[in-house]
């Protein structure tokens, strides 16, 4: 087995605390707060079946088995319960346009923060969570399990994990969770959604699962302020520019497209059924987040 060199042995030792360092966090979030609301807005999704018995007067004619009923000669009707077990999936973009923050963190840190705070609170109900990883492709896939061991693990890809491609395609992600999830699971999907339209994969993975969209943006990608002449760059692509940010009309420019990629973003989610949050770097993550769940 290879020996780590010193400077190895410092990037794990740091990866180490930061691990730590929100799993502290995550713990303390889930304990107060988010475990009792994560119970009640996700808990008990979806019915299994469970047993048939004889039909009864006023049972529901559309759960009768045919089947059975056909067998013995007189009517028996399904039953199911409210399945006990839920299965998580955390979706997270980490496109190079995650690196951009310009308050306390970036986004994606934001989005690993959350993320984590989620996965504990599966974990501390018992439940399973998995993990995927995506930019223009699915870049990581980690299956659901539970366990504290398997909560460290994901939190520490999400830390470490260096992407191979750089744009966002939210079509990849949303068509290998509606193939690889046989069952339905409730989705979070963490992202800035700069991406070309995905309204058609949604629409069929929203269909099959529970899925729930927390949008992370920074202040400054909503305005430009006036401060002269400004490179600016775009991190997927790689294309950099100068623009006068003195001029009110490139500021307002600017301003108008921003507005209209956010409505489109918001119609989409809405034309698919799907609850939506924002939450911007710098500020309280908690209250939205508890809003979405009292909402639910």
């Amino acid at each position: 087995m290879r020996e780590l060199s010193r400077e190895e042995e410092v990037e794990t030792t740091e990866l180490l605390k930061k691990v730590r360092k929100i799993e502290i966090r995550s713990r303390g979030l889930t304990r107060q707060i988010f475990a009792g609301e994560y119970h009640s807005a996700f808990r008990g999704r979806g019915m299994a079946f469970s047993e048939v018995r004889e039909y009864q007067f006023g049972d529901d004619i559309r759960s009768i088995d045919w089947n059975v009923t056909a067998r013995f000669g007189h009517p028996y009707v399904k039953i199911f319960e409210e399945e006990r077990e839920l299965t998580v999936m955390l979706l997270v973009d980490v496109s190079r346009s995650g690196d951009f923050g310009t308050v306390s963190s970036t986004k994606r840190e934001l989005m690993t923060e959350i993320a984590a705070v989620l996965a504990y609170s599966v974990i501390a109900n018992n439940d399973k969570v998995g993990l995927m990883l995506f930019s223009d492709r699915v870049e990581k896939y980690i299956p659901p399990k539970k366990g504290r061991g398997h909560m460290l693990r994901i939190i520490r890809e999400m830390l470490s994990y260096e992407p191979q491609g750089s744009g966002t395609n939210l079509a990849e992600p949303l068509r290998y969770l509606t193939n690889v999830i046989r069952k339905r699971c409730t989705a979070f999907i963490l992202s800035d959604f700069m991406a070309p339209p995905f309204i058609g994969s949604l629409r069929i993975a929203a269909g099959k699962h529970d899925v729930v969209a927390l949008r992370i943006t920074d202040k400054r990608e909503k305005e430009i302020p006036d401060v002269g002449f400004m490179k600016i760059s775009d991190p997927e692509s790689g294309k950099e520019s100068w623009i006068d940010t003195s001029s009110a009309r490139i500021r307002n420019e600017y301003a108008a497209l921003w507005k209209k990629h956010e409505t489109a973003v918001s119609n989409t989610f809405l034309n698919c059924a799907v609850d939506m949050v924002s939450v911007s770097t710098g500020e309280d993550y908690i209250k939205p987040l508890i809003s979405l769940f009292k909402h639910r």
